[in-house]
């Protein structure tokens, strides 16, 4: 695969290393400001800023933008983001972005494009802006804002100064109709208000994946583009901004030709990284002008490394046992995917495939050779080639490697009479663009199902799925694969060489504010790949305190170790959140508040009140091995191929479980083993960037001796040498390292974490690692 290629400009301003910041009202600009001086003492290179462009006043993470042409006035607006970009500059660091193009806020009383189009219909200037089938339903934009049925809210709208309001809820009113009758009033306008639960079937816009609170933008147009992107573009041009993170490029119609557009108007200036999730070993789009992803597939890479794959396959049959039927029936990774798929296709993306149903049979009805299709059939086929898409979506070429043909037959199998199954093909091919013309409904209908499948795949898996099948919580990432959780060395260091020849300014995460659970938390829950029947025992010990089912038992107990100390006011809400999304016996839509309470009970009664990683003999001792595995993928992270991003707080130990956790605002605090790791790696990756940029060649280095597997070692461009200790646990149970030893490259090496141990180098002296690995699980070694 050749990549696109960085600039020669832009590959010299690289990121050494990025540094996410969460603003908020209670953390503006003047915060972030403040902290500067100790975030560059850190050793970053840049800030890395969430949405900073106007949103709903309090939003809390800024993804919900109101008007991108401003700069947030509750942060201290355009004056203070230049201001902390000043005093940012002054400390040596740059600024990125965090850009969302795909949606906006799907508020009338704050975006001010949507409020317009409301007020006008499809005659606005602004409806360019947004995805709405006018053709749907009765020509009007459905609105799914009300508490309730219209007729049971009726008698709280009221109407005055242009506007029609409802609990705080305000909509524009079309010229001359606000002397109407109320229900003529309803009638005349270009919208239908209605009760929230019709969005699931009735929707006529795009949105952001089921939230109708977000409604999706079309920057494919090249007025909207320039609309939407001036500010940002400005701050660019203005040198207040050195790079941008691309929030969910699947959710574009052509996301290939917005990065190109993007790359166009920044002038190649920018570090731009996208947040794109890569399935397995999908590879990001190789035309594609962008630095590479935000760094998910590298988070899976590293958690795989340090997860036991014979001792995960055991829990996933203790887990089998454990939880039986309560999970999502026989508890198997594919099947359990397969049915969220159906799920969440037939239920909570309704609307999606109704729309799509609606583009297919309009395109069938004009071509005489595809009349006779019923709608039913190309809903049907919709529907099974959507479930059958193994990776997030289709781009402008290679689509067929996705839609492959035996995806078709798979489909067809869903028809009981043969001859309705071709509707697959017709289906399969308006998918590719591979017959049936291109016009403009040709376009949508190929934009739209492959926008719907990143919608499906986001909600089915990381949504729904990930909390259903639980055996090992830490695989269930983003990007990660709960089926096959662990990643063998040669895969590591294979993945590493791809990434240092095809993508060497990509980014690479461990936390981030959309991660379900902290590295650290990870970290502890991943040492249980490592100790199955210990895990066991440990359930066997708390199985006094009665659960509402034994799934939610495991997701529990499973999560309170991972975060390693009991704390049910911050337990008690992951927990929700989890048996919601699962939707097997309550959800967010459809609660069952018995069910509820019977789990904010248990919580408090067990995982949120016994400290299991420390009351229980069981677990004892595990402490050492999870640190172990910490400072490991912390140093990996740190020194692999790609632009490493901490997420706040994390330069120490950081136990953080989703919302809220994981969008509070930052806070410093005490140093700690971890924190003098990452100033070691940060101070010599800022001093020497050479040695990990696009030149700083990667180079696996095996150890020798009877526990080799258990250490994982590399070079960048033969000055700096990364090991770390694999596995800890299994490790001491084979009796330690034993006479295993890693031959270093020829030269003297000095030890940056204590600054005074040296070791010689050569194949004739390879260093014992029981000495190597003496002071701590991992190494990090320069040749001065």
């Amino acid at each position: 695969m050749t990549s696109f290629s960085l600039p020669s400009a832009l590959e010299r301003a690289l990121p050494t290393a990025t540094y996410r910041i969460q603003l908020q009202p209670e953390f503006p600009f003047a915060a972030a400001e403040a902290a500067v001086p100790r975030l560059a003492a850190l050793g970053v290179s840049h800030l890395h800023l969430s949405p900073v462009l106007e949103a709903v006043p309090g939003s809390t993470h800024g993804y919900d933008v109101t008007d991108p042409g401003r700069v947030r006035g509750e942060l201290g607006g355009e004056e203070g983001l230049r201001a902390l970009a000043a005093t940012a500059r002054a400390h040596g660091l740059g600024l990125v972005l965090d850009l969302v193009p795909n949606h906006m806020a799907a508020s009338p009383r704050h975006n001010h494009a949507l409020r317009e189009v409301l007020r006008e219909g499809p005659e606005s200037p602004y409806a360019r802006w947004f995805d709405i089938d006018w053709a749907a339903g009765d020509g009007r934009m459905l609105l799914p804002v009300l508490p309730a049925r219209l007729s049971e809210v009726r008698d709280r709208l009221r109407v005055a100064d242009g506007v029609l309001t409802l609990d705080g809820q305000e909509f524009p009113l079309r010229a001359g109709t606000e002397e109407l009758p109320l229900d003529e009033l309803l009638d005349a306008q270009w919208y239908r208000l209605a009760w929230w639960r019709l969005a699931r079937t009735e929707l006529n816009y795009r949105r952001f994946f089921t939230i109708s609170d977000l409604i999706g933008v079309r920057v494919e147009d090249p007025e909207v583009f320039a609309a939407t992107h001036a500010k940002v573009l400005e701050l660019v041009a203005d040198g207040v901004v050195d790079g941008l993170r691309i929030d969910h490029p699947d959710g574009l119609a052509d996301p290939e030709g917005y990065l190109e557009r993007l790359a166009e108007a920044t002038g190649g200036r920018c570090w731009t990284v996208v947040e794109k999730i890569l399935t397995g070993t999908e590879p990001l789009p190789a035309s594609w002008p962008v630095a590479g992803t935000t760094g998910y597939d590298a988070l899976r890479y590293v958690d795989g490394l340090f997860t036991d794959p014979v001792g995960a396959d055991e829990l996933a049959d203790v887990y089998r046992e454990f939880a039986g039927r309560a999970g999502d029936r026989g508890g198997y990774w594919a099947a359990t995917a397969r049915r969220a798929a159906y799920k969440v296709v037939t239920h909570e993306l309704a609307s999606e495939t109704a729309a799509l149903t609606r583009l297919a049979d309009r395109i069938c009805a004009a071509d005489p050779a595809l009349r006779d299709h019923a709608p039913w059939a190309l809903h049907t086929a919709i529907r099974e080639l959507l479930v059958r898409v193994p990776v997030y979506r289709t781009y402008r070429t290679g689509g067929e490697h996705v839609l492959t043909p035996e995806a078709a037959r798979g489909a067809k199998a869903a028809f009981a009479v043969p001859e309705e199954a071709t509707a697959v093909d017709v289906v399969r091919d308006l998918a590719l663009g591979t017959a049936h013309g291109d016009g403009p409904e040709h376009r949508a209908f190929r934009a739209r199902f492959a926008q719907t499948s990143s919608a499906l795949r986001a909600k089915s898996v990381e949504d729904t799925a990930f909390y259903r099948y639980t055996p090992l919580l830490s695989a269930n990432e983003v990007g990660g694969d709960p089926g096959r959780p662990a990643v063998t060395p040669d895969e590591f260091h294979a993945f590493c060489a791809r990434l240092a020849r095809d993508w060497p300014g990509t980014g690479t995460v461990l936390t981030t504010h959309d991660t379900k659970r902290s590295a650290d938390v990870r970290a502890g829950i991943a040492v249980l790949s490592q100790c199955p029947q210990r895990w066991a025992e440990l359930l066997e010990e708390v199985a006094g305190v009665p659960a509402p089912d034994p799934h939610l038992a495991w997701t529990a107990w499973q999560t309170a170790f991972g975060l390693g100390a009991p704390d049910a006011a911050r337990l008690g809400p992951a927990v929700l959140k989890s048996v919601r999304e699962a939707g097997l016996h309550t959800s967010w839509t459809e609660p069952d508040p018995a069910y509820e309470r019977a789990v904010t009970d248990f919580v408090a009664a067990g995982p949120g009140r016994i400290p299991l990683r420390t009351a229980s003999e069981a677990a004892f001792g595990l402490e050492p091995h999870i640190r172990a595995q910490v400072l490991g993928a912390a140093l990996v992270q740190l020194t692999m191929p790609g632009v490493p991003e901490l997420y706040q707080n994390t330069e120490r130990e950081y136990r953080a479980l989703v919302d809220p956790d994981n969008r509070a605002p930052y806070a410093p605090g005490p140093d700690d083993d971890k924190t003098a790791l990452v100033r070691a790696a940060l101070g010599l990756r800022r001093t020497h960037p050479e040695y990990f940029g696009p030149a700083g060649h990667y180079t696996a280095l095996p150890a020798a001796g009877p526990t080799a597997p258990h250490c994982l070692a590399f070079t960048r461009a033969d000055r700096v040498l990364t090991a770390v200790t694999r596995l800890s646990l299994r490790l001491a149970e084979a009796g330690g390292w034993q006479d295993t030893a890693l031959a270093l490259p020829d030269g003297r090496w000095l030890d940056v974490l204590d600054g005074v141990r040296e070791f010689s180098g050569g194949a004739q002296t390879p260093v014992k690692l029981a000495e190597l690995f003496e002071a701590r699980p991992v190494a990090l070694l320069v040749r001065p």
